[in-house]
C-alpha cells in the first residue's frame, strides 16, 4: 500500500463523501474512486459501503482507518526529523494582522506538540496583502482568507464563515436582523488602497466599486465606521467593538479561511513541515469553534 493511497482513504473515511474528499485532496472524483477500489482489491476486503445516502465504513475500513492514521503520522514525523537533521528547523507562516481566531490557537498548540523542535516564525501582514507575503517569497505558508490571486499557489480551504455588515450601533440599519447588499448601495464603504489584490478588494466591497476612507488594518476598518459612519463587511462571528454591530448579509458568499503555499518553489526540506502544517490545520479548523474571531475582515 502506498502512503498516497492511504492518505486518499483517510480523506474519504473522514469526510464520508467522495466529492468532499476529492476537494480536500485537490483532485477530481473519478481517480479517487478508482484508487479506493484498487485499495479494496489490494487488501482483499470491502472498506467502504457506498449508497445513495452516502458513504459508511465497514468493520474492515474502521480498522484500516486507525492503522492508516498511525502510518501516515509516523511517516510525517520521519519526514520532519529528516528535514530537521538537514537543518530545516524553521517554518515561516504568514498571517493577517489582528486575528484571534480560536482555530489558529488550536493549530499553534497542536503544531507545537507534534513538532517541538521546529521554530515557527510569524509574519503579520495588513489587509492590503491577503497572501501575507507568499507571492513575494517572504513566507513558506499563509494562514489567511480568500479570495486572492491563486496563480502558482496551492490553496486548501479550512473553513467558511458567514459575513455581515459592520455598522455603528446607532445606524438605522443596525436594527435589522438581516440585510442585503442593495441595502448598503448608497453608503460609503471602507476601501483598500490602489494596488490591493482586485479579487480581495471586490469580495470585501460586495462585488461593486465603492467610495470611502482607505484602510489598511483591522483597527482602521473599525475606526472608519465609528468616526465616519461608513460601512463594510466582516465575518459574522466577529466580536464587535463597543459602538459597533454586525448584521448578517444574506446575499454574500461566506469568507473562506485557507492555508496557501507555493509548493513548486518550496525548499524540499521545508515541504514536510508545510504538509504537516496543513494536516494539523485541517483538523484544528474542523473542530467546533467554541469561541469567536475578532477580525474584520479576517
Amino acid at each position: 500500500m502506498e502512503l498516497r493511497t492511504l492518505r486518499y482513504f483517510v480523506a474519504v473515511a473522514e469526510e464520508l463523501h467522495f466529492g468532499r474528499a476529492a476537494t480536500r485532496l485537490h483532485m477530481s472524483q473519478p481517480p479517487l474512486s478508482r484508487a479506493m477500489k484498487q485499495l479494496e482489491t489490494e487488501v482483499g476486503a470491502r472498506l467502504l459501503d457506498r449508497s445513495s445516502a452516502g458513504v459508511t465504513l465497514t468493520a474492515a475500513g474502521a480498522v484500516l482507518l486507525d492503522e492508516a492514521r498511525a502510518l501516515l503520522d509516523r511517516a510525517e514525523r520521519t519526514r520532519v526529523r529528516v528535514a530537521a537533521a538537514a537543518g530545516a528547523t524553521t517554518i515561516t507562516v504568514g498571517m493577517l494582522g489582528d486575528s484571534t481566531d480560536p482555530g489558529a490557537a488550536r493549530l499553534a498548540d497542536a503544531y507545537r506538540r507534534r513538532h517541538p523542535g521546529v521554530e515557527v516564525r510569524i509574519r503579520e501582514s495588513d489587509l492590503t496583502d491577503p497572501t501575507c507575503g507568499l507571492h513575494a517569497g517572504l513566507v513558506d505558508i499563509a494562514l489567511t482568507r480568500g479570495p486572492f490571486d491563486e496563480k502558482g499557489l496551492t490553496v486548501h480551504e479550512l473553513r467558511a464563515d458567514p459575513v455581515g455588515a459592520l455598522l455603528r450601533a446607532d445606524d438605522p440599519l443596525a436594527r435589522r436582523d438581516r440585510l442585503k447588499l442593495a441595502d448598503l448601495a448608497d453608503r460609503r464603504w471602507f476601501v483598500f488602497p490602489t494596488g490591493t489584490d482586485p479579487r480581495w478588494q471586490s469580495y470585501w466591497n460586495g462585488g461593486e466599486p465603492r467610495e470611502g476612507p482607505v484602510v489598511r488594518a483591522v483597527q482602521e476598518c473599525r475606526q472608519a465606521v465609528l468616526w465616519n459612519g461608513t460601512v463594510g463587511m466582516t465575518v459574522l462571528d466577529h466580536r464587535a467593538a463597543e459602538g459597533l454591530v454586525v448584521v448578517p448579509l444574506t446575499d454574500m458568499p461566506p469568507s473562506r479561511v485557507v492555508a496557501a503555499w507555493n509548493e513548486g518553489d518550496t525548499n524540499p526540506l521545508i515541504r514536510p513541515l508545510i504538509r504537516s502544517f496543513v494536516e494539523i490545520a485541517t483538523a484544528a479548523y474542523h473542530t467546533p469553534q467554541g469561541g469567536t474571531s475578532s477580525a474584520p475582515p479576517p
